[in-house]
């Protein structure tokens, strides 16, 4: 009796020690528990300020973004309007150079009409003087002087594109002969040229003086 009544006590005595030890270890648990729940708590607050910096982060960096590309888009803007006005100013100048050109070209031709017009009528004495001379008297050193003169003048206009016009035997052309008037003919048909009374030149494209004809009725 009194050995159980000693293991009875030696029960009782270990019990006490072994709750002890569980209740520590419980106490550890919830401890190691409670703080891995605020580490977590902790990430996920830092995850949420981070995530939040971010949304408003994003929207400063797009906001920057369009502004850049709509200064990009007024630039590009601005280039395309001077370039267009340079393009046109260009195209003015070349049209003004082309004007004055042909102002130029005009003036000098209008000139050089009036000259050649002036040195026609010494053509016309020339060949007034020349067919005048009887013919054994060709042979005439003076008479062979004027005509070389003759000759080099015509020369001359001709190396200036000034070129009579052809009249007789050719139909009338009121753009190249002035008709004084009308004759009777064998030879050619009517409204065709049977004489030539004074001779018509051109200057270049333009008519410096009409042909005086005589055209057949």
């Amino acid at each position: 009796m009194g050995d159980t009544e000693n293991k009875e006590n030696d029960l009782e005595q270990e019990t006490p020690e072994v709750s002890a030890e569980d209740s520590n270890d419980a106490a550890c648990e919830e401890t190691a528990e409670e703080s891995v729940e605020e580490n977590m708590e902790e990430d996920v607050e830092e995850s949420a300020e981070k995530s939040q910096g971010e949304e408003e982060t994003v929207p400063e960096e797009k906001k920057g973004f369009f502004k850049k590309k709509e200064k990009k888009n007024k630039q590009e803007e601005k280039i395309a309007e001077l370039t267009d006005r340079v393009q046109r100013q260009m195209a003015e100048f070349d049209n003004f150079r082309k004007r004055t050109e042909k102002e130029k070209a005009q003036m000098f031709e209008v000139g050089a009409k009036s000259v050649i017009e002036k040195m026609l009528a010494v053509v016309d004495n020339f060949e007034r003087g020349l067919s005048a001379v009887p013919q054994e008297e060709r042979e005439d050193p003076f008479v062979q002087g004027m005509d070389k003169i003759y000759k080099q003048l015509m020369t001359e206009l001709e190396n200036l594109e000034v070129k009579p016009i052809e009249a007789v035997g050719a139909e009338f052309n009121p753009d190249f002969h002035n008709a004084v008037m009308q004759v009777e003919s064998e030879e050619f048909e009517s409204g065709v040229v049977a004489q030539e009374l004074q001779k018509g030149y051109m200057y270049r494209d333009s008519v410096v003086r009409h042909s005086m004809v005589a055209v057949v009725q």
